[in-house]
């Protein structure tokens, strides 16, 4: 079973920080955090998506479900995002899943002196509603100004999905405190060493 301290939040919105629930996205055998039902229950809790009172887990089938609607989701992002049209199949998908759960009525805010749509505060009463609500994150993503901002971290080992709302439009990893700063340090390193087989030959 997965723990807390596995789950990473540097997606920028629920439906990329579920993407990144299988990791290391670049190896040939990626790494599973859904590995049972009680891995997706814990995700889901964390992702503040279920009410305090639910208390069943989620069944093997929609433990496959989530798995099923995580790639889609990863499919139809990246296609998006690069400018291409997803398949038909992932579209169906998204929709079905989407329409699981009634939507909440559509909330404003002011940030940044701009008038925005709110964020949806609803809560899932079990884990089949709450993928709903992931669902329809992902649809309002692909539909929105913001997906040309999403991005694949610049790491060689990393490989995960995160929207990039920096002002310039320029960041490269997920998390700078984890990838960002290792990259740095292994290229200062590898400079360093190359510098100094030059200094001695």
């Amino acid at each position: 079973m997965a723990t807390d301290d596995m789950w990473i939040w540097d997606g920028g919105r629920v439906c990329l920080d579920f993407a990144n629930t299988l990791r290391n996205r670049w190896k040939t055998t990626p790494e599973e955090t859904l590995r049972g039902p009680d891995d997706l229950m814990g995700w889901l809790r964390e992702a503040l998506l279920l009410t305090p009172k639910t208390a069943d887990p989620p069944t093997a089938a929609v433990l496959m479900s989530a798995r099923r609607l995580r790639e889609s989701i990863d499919r139809t992002v990246l296609a998006v995002a690069d400018g291409r049209l997803p398949t038909s199949g992932d579209v169906t998908l998204l929709n079905r899943s989407a329409a699981a759960a009634p939507r909440p009525a559509l909330q404003l805010v002011i940030t940044h002196e701009r008038l925005e749509p709110a964020g949806t505060t609803t809560l899932a009463t079990n884990p089949a509603l709450a993928l709903a609500l992931i669902a329809q994150d992902a649809v309002d993503l692909l539909v929105s100004a913001e997906i040309r901002r999403v991005r694949v971290c610049g790491a060689d080992r990393c490989a995960l999905r995160f929207l990039d709302r920096s002002p310039a439009r320029n960041r490269r990893w997920c998390s700078m405190s984890r990838c960002g700063n290792r990259t740095k340090v292994r290229l200062h390193q590898a400079r360093t060493r190359q510098s100094g087989g030059m200094t001695e030959s």
